[in-house]
């Protein structure tokens, strides 16, 4: 009905209109987006019919945008890091090359938190990005950009990474869909930083969408082979499915307290599940959960099955120059001086002291590892669990750095293994999205989905901002 060239056109209209108010897309590529705009309108009026094209480029025309820490050809590559700043893509992330190839369009790349490793997406490089629904909000981390982006329907397709939460959060705060995939599935290749040693088991690249029914084909893309080991074929019987609901933690002294709006709409979800499926969703209380902090922080700094040490993060913040310090950071950052974020400075004291305590830390890996057999047992081939996205709304700029550990209810999963789909479910009283995740066992992540689908039909999915 239009042409690719219409609709890249508009998509870039819109990024010039709003991105100047939430600051997501830090440098774009328009002129070559346009010019390939062109190159798919030649090849739809001259191709070779229109079933041959859906086959061999199932996202022909589509405008994505990519989180920057991943290497778009051309483009910056910084992860938000100072000394960086010069660093240019001279190839594309494995990712980025698969949706090309299936005949995306990237429009540009979007801000992320200093080295994606905060919940906040602000760093040195490129400022701080604004929440469209409240620009006093944060748009979450590590792909804060990408959220903001989607969300203020500037994109229809973002590329996103996740290591305690970083597609999950930003989709969540911004209102869209977001998959962190079963681990192993999606290649990571291409991204700044990448995991190493013990890390490689929970990073994981993934997609961010507007609409629930995006999410499948553009998995099957960055899947790429890889897309065999999943179920995405299969037929899911929405009432066959077995629901668990967890409403939050169990009650861990470092998380906040899961707001009361959030769990009203999680009941919601499951109140309208037993009444429209005629399901029963039970209600499990783990109490492992209760120490998510804990055990991932454990997990993401244990050697690996070969005595590999994880990669510290102060040599990340250094990125092969000058080590850094992370008191004299400190120093720095308070007088005005210091060229990291204070997440960043904390992060790395935090890591200091987290090695002080060997026994303790290897209880807690066992500890996770009991967990992860605990919930593939609980969730079994045809389980999804309902579980709080994080304990509140999009908070306040510069607020998370007094709840800082609220990343973990996101972050349990990287460490399990488990596919996630966060799902919007509509705005609250404040006009700030509420949500929900979505949990399966390994591999299972067609179940998440169909329950995605189901729940976006339900609840309304993605609002446009402003509109409420």
């Amino acid at each position: 009905q239009v042409t690719c060239i219409e609709v890249v056109e508009a998509y870039v209209e819109r990024i010039k209109e709003v991105n100047p108010l939430i600051n997501a897309v830090v440098k774009d590529r328009f002129e070559d987006a346009l010019q390939e705009a062109r190159q798919v309108d030649k090849l739809l009026s001259e191709g070779p019919g229109n079933d041959y094209l859906e086959e061999k480029f199932p996202l022909l025309g589509v405008p994505v945008t990519v989180k920057e820490a991943f290497s778009l050809y051309g483009m910056p590559n910084t992860s938000g890091l100072v000394n960086r700043r010069n660093v240019i893509a001279t190839s594309d992330a494995t990712v980025v090359s698969r949706l090309k190839q299936a005949g995306a369009i990237p429009l540009g790349v979007t801000n992320c938190s200093e080295l994606c490793m905060w919940y906040e997406s602000s760093n040195r490089v490129y400022g701080q990005t604004n929440n469209p629904y409240d620009l006093q909000r944060i748009v979450g981390g590590s792909s804060g950009g990408e959220g903001s982006v989607l969300a203020a329907a500037c994109s229809v397709i973002g590329v996103g990474s996740d290591i305690g939460g970083s597609i999950r959060m930003p989709a969540f705060f911004n209102g869209v869909f977001g998959h962190k995939p079963t681990t192993g599935v999606v290649p990571n290749n291409g991204q700044f930083p990448n995991a190493y040693g013990v890390r490689t088991s929970y990073l994981c690249t993934g997609p961010m969408c507007r609409y629930a029914e995006d999410l499948e084909p553009v998995l099957r893309v960055m899947a790429g082979p890889g897309v065999s080991k999943l179920k995405l074929n299969e037929k899911v019987l929405l009432e066959k499915i077995k629901f668990h609901c967890m409403d939050h933690d169990g009650g861990s002294v470092f998380v906040s307290p899961v707001d009361k709006e959030i769990l009203q709409a999680q009941k919601k979800v499951v109140e309208h599940l037993e009444s429209d499926l005629g399901v029963r969703v039970q209600r499990v209380a783990i109490h492992k959960m209760k120490y998510s902090f804990q055990i991932w922080s454990a997990m993401m700094s244990f050697k690996d099955s070969e005595g590999q040490e994880a990669q510290r993060f102060t040599d990340l913040l250094g990125d092969h120059g000058k080590p850094v310090w992370p008191l004299w950071e400190l120093m720095k950052w308070l007088v005005g001086m210091s060229s990291h974020t204070l997440p960043a400075i904390a992060l790395g004291l935090s890591e200091k002291l987290l090695n002080l305590n060997p026994s303790g830390k290897a209880k807690l890996v066992s500890m996770g590892k009991s967990l992860q057999e605990e919930m593939e047992t609980l969730l079994g081939p045809d389980g999804v669990l309902l579980y709080p996205s994080h304990p509140t709304i999009a908070p306040k700029h510069h607020s998370p750095i007094c709840t800082p550990f609220n990343f973990a209810y996101t972050a349990i999963f990287n460490v399990l293994g488990l596919p996630v789909t966060q799902c919007p479910l509509g705005l609250g009283s404040e006009g700030l999205p509420l949500g929900i995740q979505l949990v399966a066992a390994a591999y299972n992540d067609h179940l998440t989905l169909a329950v995605a689908r189901y729940l976006e039909k339900a609840f309304g999915g993605w609002v446009l901002p402003g509109k409420a």
